[in-house]
């Protein structure tokens, strides 16, 4: 399964889109529903599964560098949230979702990841003690406009500060990443250092 660009402006109709791509590139695999979860997912994923397998995706790594105006900011105080960028690898989990169930998880996902359709939907390679699968994975284009690029200490406070939306405050999206990926023997060394930034500032207790 290989998704060719969409080139709609961010927005419902853009999501829409890539939702119904979406949906029959996995119709089309046969299979059950497999998702690549990096961030949110892995703490709060919302939905049932059969198997939750470690996993490793050479190609792309985690980074929090889009802007969310909706789930973890506002309009007037964009906050954060995670996404996966090309380049390097990344470790997570690959959820195993009964084909029979994954037409009704799709469209909640989509309405929970993707309101505006930011993201950019891909299968990817994704290796685990199970053998390579292939599973749904968010990944950014360096080209969206939410990309932040590299942020500044003084960014990220500001943002730790005062950022909220409908799902909470980003330092509580960060701090819940970093302990969730940490319950699965992962490591994130970046994630950390923001913490760490934070507990440093008095935002929040220490690791």
């Amino acid at each position: 399964m290989a998704s060719k660009a969409l080139h709609i402006p961010h927005g419902p109709e853009r999501s829409q889109h890539l939702l119904q791509r979406t949906t029959a590139e996995w119709r089309a695999s046969g299979d059950d529903l497999l998702l690549f979860a990096y961030g949110s997912l892995i703490w709060r994923p919302e939905f049932d599964f059969t198997h939750a397998l470690p996993a490793r995706v050479l190609g792309f790594h985690r980074v929090l560098r889009m802007r969310s105006r909706v789930n973890r900011g506002s309009p007037q105080e964009p906050g954060l949230v995670l996404a996966l960028l090309s380049g390097g690898s990344c470790r997570g989990l690959v959820y195993r979702i009964p084909r029979e169930a994954g037409e009704a998880v799709l469209p909640r996902l989509w309405a929970r990841e993707m309101p505006n359709g930011v993201y950019e939907p891909r299968w990817l390679n994704c290796d685990t003690d199970a053998g390579r699968l292939r599973a749904l994975a968010f990944t950014l284009s360096r080209q969206s406009p939410n990309w932040t690029g590299p942020l500044h200490e003084p960014e990220l406070l500001h943002i730790f500060r005062h950022a909220r939306g409908r799902y909470g405050t980003t330092l509580d999206y960060l701090l819940r990443t970093v302990q969730g990926l940490r319950e699965h023997g992962i490591r994130d060394m970046e994630l950390e250092r923001q913490a760490h930034l934070a507990a440093r500032h008095g935002l929040c207790a220490p690791l």
